[in-house]
C-alpha cells in the first residue's frame, strides 16, 4: 500500500488528523493519464483537487456536523505506470490493502482506467457490489488505440466483474451502441448487466 504523509492532504487536514483515532477514510491519488487520447493533463488531477480541497469548509450544514472528524487520511500519490495493465495491478494492490484495514478508499485520477483497478479489488471483498457511472461517454469500447484496458473501454471491462448502471451519457460510437443495445434484452427477465441512461432522458426526469 501507499505511503502516507503526502506533500498535500485532502481538506489540509493534518496528516495524523484526528490525532489517537484511526482514519475512517483513505484518499488514494493516482496521477496517470497514459491512455488519454486527446488532450493530457488528468495525471495533475488529483493534486488540483487536494490543492483546492484546502480552501473548503469542512462543515456539513445539512448533516449539522464535520464528516471529517471522521478520519481522513491522504496517502502519497501511487507512482505512474509503463502500462495501463500494471496501473491496474497498482491501483488494485493499494485498494485491496485500504479495504483490508477497514477503511473506505476514496481514489482520485487520474484517467478513467484507473477505476477497473479499484473495482476489480472491491468486487473480491463485496460480491454484491455495483457500480454508479457519471459521464458523459460510454467508454464501452471492447477495445481502442489497441488496448482493452484503455480509459475508452473501462466501462465495458467493469460490468465484466459487476452490474453497471450509467447516467448522463451523451456521446458514443456506433460499436458501443450496437454493443448496448444486444445486451439491453439478453437477460431473459433477469437484470441487465448494464443500464444506461442518456443525458436527454436524465434531463428530462429533472424537467
Amino acid at each position: 500500500m501507499s505511503e502516507r504523509v503526502p506533500s498535500a492532504t485532502f481538506g489540509g487536514l493534518p496528516p495524523g488528523y484526528p490525532e489517537g483515532k484511526a482514519p475512517r477514510y483513505s484518499v488514494l491519488p493516482v496521477p496517470f493519464d497514459l491512455t488519454v487520447s486527446y488532450v493530457s493533463g488528468a495525471r495533475r488531477g488529483p493534486g488540483a483537487i487536494l490543492e483546492a480541497s484546502a480552501h473548503m469548509e469542512l462543515y456539513d450544514e445539512e448533516l449539522g456536523c464535520e464528516p471529517s472528524d471522521a478520519g481522513i487520511e491522504t496517502l502519497r500519490p501511487l507512482p505512474p505506470a509503463d502500462s495501463p495493465e500494471e496501473m491496474m495491478d497498482r491501483v488494485a494492490s493499494a485498494v485491496d490493502g485500504v479495504a483490508g484495514s477497514g477503511r473506505v478508499p476514496v481514489t482520485l485520477g487520474g484517467e478513467h482506467s484507473i477505476t477497473l483497478g479499484a473495482v476489480r479489488a472491491l468486487v473480491e471483498r463485496y460480491p454484491g457490489l455495483s457500480v454508479l457511472q457519471l459521464d458523459a461517454h460510454a467508454d464501452m469500447r471492447d477495445s481502442y488505440m489497441d488496448s482493452p484496458f484503455n480509459h475508452a473501454c473501462v466501462a465495458r471491462r467493469v460490468s465484466e466483474l459487476c452490474p453497471v448502471v450509467q447516467l448522463g451519457v451523451r456521446s458514443l460510437s456506433a460499436e458501443e451502441a450496437e454493443y448496448l443495445d444486444s445486451i439491453a434484452d439478453a437477460g431473459g427477465g433477469a437484470l441487465p448487466r448494464v443500464v444506461t441512461r442518456y443525458a436527454p432522458e436524465v434531463l428530462g426526469a429533472l424537467s
